[in-house]
C-alpha cells in the first residue's frame, strides 16, 4: 500500500495553492498527524448516532474503519472520503424497536437485519448508477426532492430529543446545547471542527460534577422507562469492561416489515453520497461522475457488513471533507491511517462501555444541534437550486411529507404493517411529487390548466441541474 502514494515535494511543507493530491503523501510522521484528525472529525457523530438508534458504539467505531478501507479500495483510491455512522436510518430504527420492544437484544438483531438488506440496497443502486449514468439519478431526485428527504430526515427526529433525552436531564441538555453552540461559532480550525465533540464532553464533565455536587437526578430513566431517582453517569460497566477485546458483535434478524421502516433511507443516502463525492471532486479538480455508481455501492456493501457483526449503517462524512478543505491535504493515505486507528479504538471494550455511559440529557443537548443541522441542509439544497414553492407540485407534497415526518403520524395498514414518521414522509414526497408531475402532464396534453406556476422549469424542481433533467 506504501508503494500507491508518491511523495509531495519534501514531504513538508505546502506552497500556496498547492494540494496532496488522492495519490500523494506528506512524510509519513505527518500523515499520521492528519490521519487523526480524520478520526476526532467523525469521532463526535460516529459514536453519538450508535447510542441514539441503541446500537454499540464500539462495533460502529470498529466498523467504520472497515468501511472507509473497503469503500477506498472499490473507489481505486480515486475518492477520498471517510464512512461513519450514518444519521439517515435513525427515525426508522426507533420506529422499529417500537414495534418490536425496544432496547432489547432480539430488537437489535431486527434492526441490524433491516439495516443489511438497506444496505444491499444501496448497493444495487450503485451498480445501476455505474451502468446507466448519473442523469437517472437526477430524474428520479431532483433538488426539490432531495432537498424535502434531507430535511424531514433532521426535523422527523425531534421527538426523540423532547421524548426522550431532554426529559432525562432539561438542564444538563440546555447547558451543553449552548456550550455547543459558542464551540460551532467561536472556536476556528481544527478545535472549531470538533465542536460536537468538545460539547458532548463538557456536558458527560458537567454531569459527573452535578452528581457530586447536587446528587441524583429524578427524572426520566432510559434504562427504567419511567421517572425516578438515578445517578446521571454511571461508570460501573467501565469498570467492569476489558481493555482489549472482541465488541459484543450480533447476528442480524430480517424481517420484511422492519426492512419497511427503514427502506426510504437509501433515497438519502443516495443523495448524499452524491453530493459528497461531487464535493471532493471540486475540492480535487477531477472528475468523479466515473466513479459515483461505485461510491454509492461501496457505502451500500459496507453498511451491508457491518450490520451483519451487529454494526451501525454508514455513509460518507462531510466532516472529514472539512477537514480535507481546510488542511488541502486529500491523500488517501491520511484516511487509511485513520481507518486503522478506528479499528483499534473498537477493540476496547472498556472505550465502548465509557461512551455508551454518555448521560441522555448530554445526547439531548447534542442532538437537537445535529438534527437540525440535518434538516436545514435541505433547505440549503433548495436555495442553491431556487426551488420555486409557487409551484403546487413542489409545495403540496413537500409540506405534507414534512409535516408527517415531524408529527410523527402513524399510518396503519390492516394489522400487520405501519408507516410512520420519516418513512411515511418520504413515501408523500417522492410518490406525491411525481404523481402530481404526471397528472400536470395529462391536464396540459388535454389543453387544461397547470394550476400554478411551473417552478421555472419542466419539472418544477428549480434550476440548473434539476430543470435539465427534467
Amino acid at each position: 500500500m506504501v508503494a500507491r502514494w508518491t511523495k509531495h515535494g519534501d514531504g513538508r511543507t505546502l506552497a500556496p495553492g498547492e494540494v496532496v493530491k488522492p495519490d500523494e503523501r506528506m512524510s509519513w510522521p505527518r500523515m499520521v498527524g492528519f490521519g487523526a484528525q480524520h478520526v476526532v472529525a467523525m469521532f463526535g457523530a460516529t459514536f453519538v448516532f450508535p447510542l441514539v438508534m441503541g446500537l454499540d458504539p464500539n462495533i460502529a467505531i470498529m466498523f467504520s474503519g472497515v468501511a472507509t478501507i473497503m469503500f477506498l479500495l472499490i473507489v481505486n483510491g480515486r475518492i477520498p472520503s471517510y464512512l461513519g455512522t450514518s444519521a439517515s436510518f435513525v427515525g426508522g430504527v426507533l420506529a422499529i424497536r417500537s414495534l418490536y420492544g425496544g432496547d432489547t437484544p432480539a430488537a437489535d438483531a431486527i434492526v441490524t437485519g433491516a439495516v443489511l438488506v438497506v444496505g444491499l440496497v444501496l448497493a444495487l443502486v450503485g451498480l445501476a448508477v455505474q451502468r446507466l449514468g448519473v442523469r437517472v439519478i437526477n430524474q428520479v431526485f431532483p433538488p426539490v426532492v432531495t432537498g424535502a428527504v434531507v430535511m424531514l430526515i433532521g426535523f422527523g427526529l425531534a421527538y426523540v430529543v423532547a421524548d426522550v433525552y431532554w426529559p432525562q436531564d432539561q438542564w444538563i441538555a440546555l447547558v451543553t446545547m449552548t456550550a455547543t453552540f459558542l464551540f460551532l461559532v467561536v472556536l476556528r480550525g481544527f478545535a472549531g471542527r470538533i465542536a460536537i465533540l468538545l460539547g458532548l464532553v463538557l456536558g458527560f464533565a458537567l454531569s459527573w460534577a452535578a452528581d457530586r455536587v447536587l446528587g441524583d437526578v429524578t427524572a426520566y430513566n432510559a434504562v427504567t422507562q419511567r421517572i425516578d431517582t438515578h445517578p446521571r453517569v454511571n461508570l460501573s460497566a467501565v469498570a467492569d469492561a476489558a481493555w482489549v477485546g472482541w465488541p459484543d458483535t450480533h447476528l442480524p434478524d430480517i424481517r420484511v416489515s422492519a426492512v419497511l421502516l427503514v427502506l426510504p433511507a437509501v433515497i438519502a443516502l443516495v443523495a448524499e453520497n452524491v453530493g459528497h463525492v461531487k464535493a471532493v471532486g471540486e475540492m480535487t479538480r477531477t472528475d468523479v461522475d466515473p466513479y459515483l455508481g461505485r461510491a454509492v455501492a461501496a457505502d451500500g456493501l459496507a453498511t451491508a457488513v457491518a450490520s451483519a457483526f451487529g454494526g451501525s449503517p454508514t455513509t460518507t462524512y462531510a466532516e472529514n471533507i472539512g477537514v480535507m478543505a481546510a488542511t488541502r491535504v486529500y491523500s488517501t493515505a491520511a484516511y487509511y491511517i485513520a481507518a486503522l486507528i478506528a479499528i483499534l479504538f473498537g477493540l476496547c471494550p472498556k472505550f465502548g462501555a465509557l461512551i455508551a455511559a454518555t448521560p441522555g440529557g448530554v445526547l439531548g443537548g447534542i442532538t437537537v444541534i445535529l438534527y437540525g443541522m440535518i434538516g436545514l441542509l435541505g433547505a440549503k439544497i433548495w436555495v442553491e437550486n431556487r426551488v420555486d414553492f409557487s409551484d403546487p407540485v413542489n409545495m403540496v407534497p413537500i409540506g405534507a411529507g414534512i409535516i408527517l415526518a415531524i408529527g410523527p403520524v402513524r399510518h396503519t395498514f390492516g394489522s400487520a404493517f405501519t408507516l410512520e414518521g420519516i418513512a411515511l414522509g418520504t413515501v408523500v414526497v417522492v410518490g406525491g411529487y411525481h404523481l402530481l408531475r404526471v397528472l400536470r402532464r395529462g391536464d396540459r396534453a388535454g389543453g387544461g390548466a397547470t394550476g400554478g406556476q411551473d417552478g421555472g422549469g419542466q419539472d418544477g424542481g428549480g434550476t440548473g441541474e434539476g430543470r435539465a433533467v427534467g
